[in-house]
Parts: structure tokens; sequence; C-alpha cells
């Protein structure tokens, strides 16, 4: 009887090996805009290489998928934290049996996830070597000991001790971690334990196999593995064989029926459902909409502002993409784009009145109502402050002069503070009458040369000359980390609901990492520290609004607006839901083979 199970159960086996053999591999195809950084998890900033890190590393937290207003739920933990009551002691279980994707670095071994792996990754972030932007979120969360030893290496000269134990982030076994901080940090769990993308567990063995080449060989526990990697030009990732059993679940509103829907049909299927995300860099936006449109891709996030009046004429999707079964997904953004001045610049920065005075005049002489319509053509609201939608401390009805456009007073502005033009070339001077250049960093894609010829137009009507270095995005944001820049645009994406986060931008500590702009001052740095340690609330919102109206005054970085986001989807892409703070999503889409043929 025996005998005859087992050759009934290799029979069913063999059948599921060859229908599995002949079914088509399920294949996400779409492009980023802008090359990735790398995807070492401790080194990156930029959103593309983490979208990239986020399917293949995993954080002790996620955000529910479906969940709205956002929720946060367990990932490798195996339940939210235990919490004092002062919030500063937060312990932490992970579930036992999770492993890494196989490796050489392993040396043919399966490697289990242990809370050590937590406490070497967050360690990596300390490490001056590393470099780390993300540093100054470590550093703000104040875990005790971390700043410590982190100076240790610093003034000793001498690499950083990952052996040496920290109070404030500790293995208490195999399968439990310790994080204690110096003051009350109520959003803890947010700020340092959600978010695979950066605070994914890593490997030491992996980091000291492959040493500076780490970025090129991420190894994590997640959902994918990086595949074929072409800098800058192809990035594939595969499902990880090694991948734990974890099943489709979340918990959407009892009222939102797209959630629900999407609940009800994946509930229970195991995750991930694709076999491979092939993602090409494609810089222009002509060819990226084409291949969409020819179906060689099968998703295009956000929609270039170059093709919406053909994709969403007067805001519904166009009947010809209609008729195809083409999806589209619309929203506001969480999100900014950003003019960053660097305070340390001679000529731009500073905060004696005329510093201040010349880069409240240039953004009093932007054109954002223009930007909108004709560069974004409507898909943007204007922003008047540096917090975005779905953040807390967002309003729609607050108005500052971050908002304004006013050519006139920008004139008045700067003949008050001495810019003057005093040779008669029509170009104004410095107040002491040296030359006035302004230099913008910029990108060589056809939506930066747009954003450039408006500048240039608004600066030439308020009397400021203006230059542009032309670069690739990631050598721009090199530059700006390494403050070799004096004016730059970008964009600024929040990470979670916490409206304090962009403003880590303004926070004087975070000048390396985050604050790009170099922006200090004390006022603005112990109002930020103090809602820090404040719990959500009427008092909280009040500082969020004096923090608001100081980066109007001072002006390091003038936010422009909050884009409305447009992706649409091929008919055999199932599943998508556009995510608020986080980056991985690939885990949570099907793709129906059946459904794909040549349009």
């Amino acid at each position: 009887m025996k005998a005859a199970q087992l050759a009934i159960a290799l029979l069913i086996g063999l059948h599921a090996l060859l229908v599995s053999a002949t079914e088509p591999a399920k294949v996400l195809r779409y492009a980023f805009p802008i090359a990735e950084t790398g995807f070492d998890p401790a080194q990156i900033d930029d959103l593309y290489s983490r979208t990239i890190t986020a399917a293949i590393f995993e954080s002790l937290y996620r955000y529910d998928h479906l969940a709205r207003p956002v929720k946060l739920a367990p990932l490798v933990a195996a339940a939210m934290p235990e919490v004092a009551s002062d919030f500063k002691t937060f312990t932490v279980r992970i579930k036992p049996g999770i492993y890494f994707a196989a490796d050489p670095a392993f040396k043919g071994k399966q490697r289990e996830l242990t809370a050590h792996d937590f406490v070497y990754s967050y360690k990596r972030f300390a490490d001056p070597a590393n470099k780390s932007p993300g540093w100054s979120t470590f550093e703000e969360a104040g875990l005790l000991g971390l700043a410590a030893q982190r100076d240790l290496a610093v003034k000793g000269k001498k690499p950083f001790d990952y052996a040496h134990e920290i109070e404030g982030l500790r293995a208490l076994d195999r399968y439990t971690i310790q994080f204690r901080v110096e003051q009350a940090r109520p959003r803890l769990v947010e700020m340092i334990m959600t978010g695979s993308d950066i605070v994914g567990a890593v490997a030491r063995e992996v980091v000291e196999a492959y040493g500076d080449k780490l970025s090129d060989h991420p190894v994590g526990t997640g959902p994918f593995k990086l595949g074929q990697w072409r800098r800058s030009s192809k990035i594939e990732l595969l499902r990880n064989p090694d991948y734990r059993e974890r099943f489709y679940d979340a918990e959407p509103g009892a009222d939102d029926k797209e959630g629900q829907a999407l609940l009800a049909h994946f509930k229970g299927r195991r995750l991930p459902m694709l076999d491979r995300v092939e993602v090409d860099i494609i810089e222009e936006v002509q060819p990226r909409w084409l291949a969409f449109l020819n179906a060689e891709h099968d998703f295009l996030e956000r929609v270039p502002p170059d093709f919406i009046s053909q994709a969403m004429p007067g805001g519904k999707l166009a009947p010809n993409l209609a008729k195809r079964g083409v999806q589209a997904f619309r929203t506001v953004g969480p999100d900014a784009s950003l003019t960053v001045f660097n305070m340390e610049d001679p000529i731009i920065g500073g905060m004696a009145p005329e510093k201040i005075a010349l880069r409240r005049a240039i953004s009093l002489g932007m054109d954002v109502p223009r930007e909108i319509s004709m560069v974004r053509r409507g898909q943007a609201i204007p922003a008047q402050s540096q917090v975005v939608p779905h953040t807390t401390g967002y309003s729609a009805d607050f108005k500052s002069e971050m908002g304004d456009y006013d050519p006139v007073r920008a004139k008045a502005l700067l003949d008050l503070y001495g810019y003057i033009d005093r040779d008669g070339d029509g170009w104004r001077e410095q107040p002491d009458g040296q030359k006035l250049v302004l230099v913008r960093n910029t990108e060589p894609t056809n939506a930066s040369r747009q954003m450039d010829e408006l500048l240039l137009k608004n600066m030439r009507a308020i009397g400021l000359k203006i230059e542009f270095k032309t670069a690739k995005w990631p050598e721009n944001m090199k530059s700006a980390r390494g403050g070799k820049y004096m004016i730059w645009f970008l964009g600024s994406s929040a990470s979670d609901p916490d409206g304090l986060g962009p403003f880590q931008r303004l926070y004087g500590p975070a000048i390396d990492g985050q604050n790009l702009s170099r922006f200090k001052s004390a006022e603005f740095d112990r109002l930020y520290e103090q809602m820090q340690g404040m719990a959500d609330g009427p008092e909280r919102e009040a500082l969020l609004l004096q923090a608001k109206r100081l980066a109007v005054s001072y002006m390091p970085s003038k936010a422009h607006v909050h884009r409305i986001i447009t992706d649409l989807a091929q008919p055999w892409l199932i599943g998508y839901r556009r995510a608020l703070f986080w980056q991985d999503w690939w885990q949570y889409v099907d793709v129906d083979e059946s459904k794909r043929k040549p349009q």
C-alpha cells in the first residue's frame, strides 16, 4: 500500500514539474526614467535603486499593501514590538525559519536570518567607511551608544568595531532584538524598522565576501534576487527559490471596494506571483511612452507630462487605451519637487539678510503656475511647504510665500538689498559690485530641458543671469552630497506618514545625508528635535506649522509642486495599487500571460 501511495505521489510530482515546465514564465517589464546608483541599502538614497533593494531585502515591519489609511504589519518580525510606556525601549522577536537567498558567500550552507543580522546591518549605517546617507536618520533615532561607537572610529581613524556590543542595539538571543534610545521616539518603528529598501537585513558573510563590490551582489531574504544587470541599462530580478512560504493577506477598509476586490481575488496566493521582473533604463520620455503603447512594457509608472493629454484627456482614460483594456491609476503623490540651494555657497548661501533676500527673490521669480500648465501639463498642485500630502502636518488650507509667483515683488526685494545692474549690461550684480551668475545643475533629458528653459526665462525677467551645468542624475546627487554645487532641482518622496520626515532635509546634523541644502539653524534644530520626541497631536501639529514658516523665511530650498501621478498598466497586469510610502509592490501583482497579445 505504501509503495502504491509513493508511486502516485511521484506521478503527481512529475506531472507538476511537466506543467510548470510548459507554462510560460510570468514576467513584468517596465522602465525607470533614471539610472540606479547601486544596491547596498546602507549606501543608497535614490528612489530607483531603492525600488530594486525593496524586492531583495526585508525589514522587520512593512506597511499593509491595501490598508488606507496606512497600517503597519510584521514582515520578518513575529508580531508588533513590545514598547515601553516612555517610548525608550522596543523589543522585537523575529520569526524563525527565514533564510537568505543562496549565495557562494555562504559556502553551500543554508543561512538563517537572526537577530544578529539586524544588529550588524544597523551598525553599518554608523560605520564612517560606508558614508551612509541613512546615518542621519539613525543618529536622530538616538540608539544608546551607537553615535559614540561611530565617534571612536572617526576620531581614532580606525575601523568601526562591529564586535563591540552597544546598549541601544542588542540581540538578546538568536531571534530577539532590543532597541533602547536616549529620548522618547514614539515613531521609532516607522523610523528605523520599516522599509525593506533601506533597513532590510544583510548578512555579514556577504559584506565581507564582496567588500567594495557589495552593491553589485545584493543578497537578502526577500521575494526576488538580482539576475542580470547591465549598469544604467537593464536590471533583471528573478524569483527567489529560497523564499519562505508567505501568502497574500491584507486589511483594506470595509468601504474600500477596490481593496476588498483585490483581497478577494488574491487572498491565500503564495508570494511572489511573478517569476521575473525586467527593468530598462530609458531616460527620454518618448521611447518610454512608445514601449508601453507597443506592449513591449506591461506597466508605465508616472505617465510623462508630454503624453498625459494623450493618455488621460480631461482626466479620463483615452478611448483607444480603454478599448484595449489599459488600466489607469491616478493620485496626488506624497512627494514634492524641490529647488535646493547650497547654503555653503559664497553667492547663494548663508544667513546674511541679503543672501536670504536673494533666495526668496529667486523663489518669487519662479513661475510655478506655468510649470504646472506647460511643463507638467496640469499634473501637479502648487506646494506651499516641504510637507507633502498624506502626511501629518499637511494642510490644503496652508498658504505661504513659497507658493507665490510675483516677479514684481522679487525685483523690489533685489533692489532693496543692493542686487542692482551697475554696469548697464542688463544683469544684476552682487551688493559689493561683483558679478552675479547663478549655476544650476541639471540632467540631459527633455523634461529637464523644459524646466531649464522656463527657469532661464524667469530669471531673465528679474535681471538674474543663470547658467546650467549638465550631468547624469547620479553624478549630480554625488555633487550635492559633497556640497559641490550651487543650485539643484530634484524630487523628494515621503517614506512614512510622518510630516516631520521632509524637514530632515533642513536639519543640521543631517548634512552629508538628507540635508542637501546644508542648512544650519539652531532654532530650527531645536524645533525639529522637540517634535521627534512628541506623540502625534495638536501640540505637535502647531510645531510643524512653525517649522513650515521658518523654512519659508530662510528659503534654503523651495518646494514647487506636489505631483499628480498617473500610472498605466496593460490588461494582463493584475493587482497593482500605487503604494504611498514604500517601494515594494512586485510581489503583490500577477501577470495573466493568456491575455498578453500583440496590440
